[in-house]
């Protein structure tokens, strides 16, 4: 049995992490693989959730199951997060998950348990694990426009113009904020044309959002989700609490699902314990316990909050030098996108040649399309990086 399967293609990102590894160099730079790093290249453990587990070990008596959606009051501390008062809570059907991509997968297959085999539509370039798991699942997907790859901004009119071809009943992959791979977002008035244009198309949206906090905040990065949530009768959101947290080995992740009313808002959840069921049977909960910890205590959160912006002013601050770096060096301001995008992410609009140049020659390892990782990107590194990336022709 087991001779007949194929070889699987190699996740071209996890193998990149392989190749630095196995560099010798002292001075290569890591600027890969999605992991929020510090200015030591640590990834360090939150200052509440550090507390929060101390706090955690002491009064946790048991290690049985929690419900087989996971723990309520993680629902509402991350529904309280993500979407506030946008939507009334009997419409929205929840289950925990193992991390963000454990949720995007659920609610493919809850769309696949409706029987109605739509088209899913993703940007044009998404994250590689989305189409990785529509194809897994058998679904029909399609792409749009999403990225200018010579302004490397919002290729706005393009995406417009490739929703205009959804039909009613197909769900729309968005991301919530901090677009990864490229760091390009949408503005709150062009989130409000696309919530228009898909309501009159009578498409579903479904928001993967995972880097809530790391843009403009946390408020400031919920508006698109917000905004969606309070327009459309049936809503998908895939959120990820690996980043903000930074629990990422802990897998922590949340399926909102929001129907037109609460009677079916019921037979949805129903089916998300089914899938669930299916799956693992019960989520994890450790991570989801912490995040609820810190979200519902005062003390707690205002710690996390304090972390949280000093992470994204500092991934700020980088993208800032790093344009300026990269002015000095060329003589123009063509690479000032830097300092307009948002979150661990931009993609500079290299060739695979000119990546596999900056890796071979001067040790600097970003993904093939070019996205590199802003967190990486420490003060000492920059004019390396900066004189490198002008040495290669980008």
């Amino acid at each position: 049995m087991l001779s007949s399967l194929k070889k699987q293609p190699a996740d071209r990102i996890i193998g990149l992490s392989a190749l630095y590894n196995a560099d010798p160099r002292s001075k290569k730079i890591d600027l890969g693989v999605g992991v929020y790093k510090d200015a030591n290249g640590n990834t360090p453990v939150m200052r509440a959730i550090k507390e929060a587990e101390k706090r955690l070990w002491d009064a946790e008596t048991t290690k049985t199951y929690t419900a087989m959606i996971g723990d309520g009051g993680f629902h509402t501390a991350m529904a309280d997060l993500v979407l506030s008062n946008s939507v009334d809570r009997d419409r929205i059907s929840f289950c925990a998950t193992p991390g963000g991509t454990g949720a995007i997968h659920h609610v493919l297959e809850l769309v696949k348990l409706t029987g109605a085999n739509p088209t899913i539509w993703f940007s044009d370039p998404t994250w590689g694990n989305h189409l990785s798991i529509a194809k897994h699942l058998g679904m029909p997907f399609a792409k749009y426009g999403y990225f200018d790859n010579y302004t490397r901004s919002v290729n706005f009119e393009g995406m417009i113009s490739d929703l205009s071809n959804v039909s009613k009943g197909d769900v729309v992959v968005l991301h919530g904020c901090c677009h990864n791979p490229t760091g390009a977002n949408l503005n709150k008035t062009q989130w409000g044309l696309i919530a228009d244009l898909l309501l009159e198309k009578e498409a579903i949206p479904f928001i993967d959002i995972a880097y809530q906090g790391f843009g403009e905040g946390l408020e400031e990065d919920a508006f698109g989700t917000r905004l969606l949530a309070g327009k459309f009768p049936e809503m998908f959101i895939a959120s990820s609490c690996s980043k903000n947290f930074g629990i990422y080995r802990e897998r922590c992740g949340l399926v909102m699902a929001i129907s037109a009313d609460p009677d079916t808002s019921e037979i949805t959840q129903g089916n998300l314990s089914y899938v669930n069921r299916q799956n693992f049977s019960f989520p994890p909960d450790h991570g989801a316990r912490l995040v609820t910890m810190v979200l519902t205590d005062t003390e707690l959160r205002a710690n996390w909050v304090a972390e949280l912006e000093d992470v994204r002013l500092g991934m700020l601050s980088a993208r800032k030098k790093l344009a300026e770096a990269l002015r000095v060096e060329c003589g123009s301001d063509r690479f000032g996108f830097l300092a307009e995008h948002r979150g661990m992410f931009s993609r500079l609009g290299a060739t695979e040649d000119q990546v596999n140049k900056l890796r071979d020659e001067y040790g600097i390892y970003m993904v093939f399309d070019s996205r590199l990782n802003i967190a990486g990107v420490t003060e000492e590194k920059i004019e390396t990086i900066a004189k490198a990336v002008i040495a290669v022709g980008i």
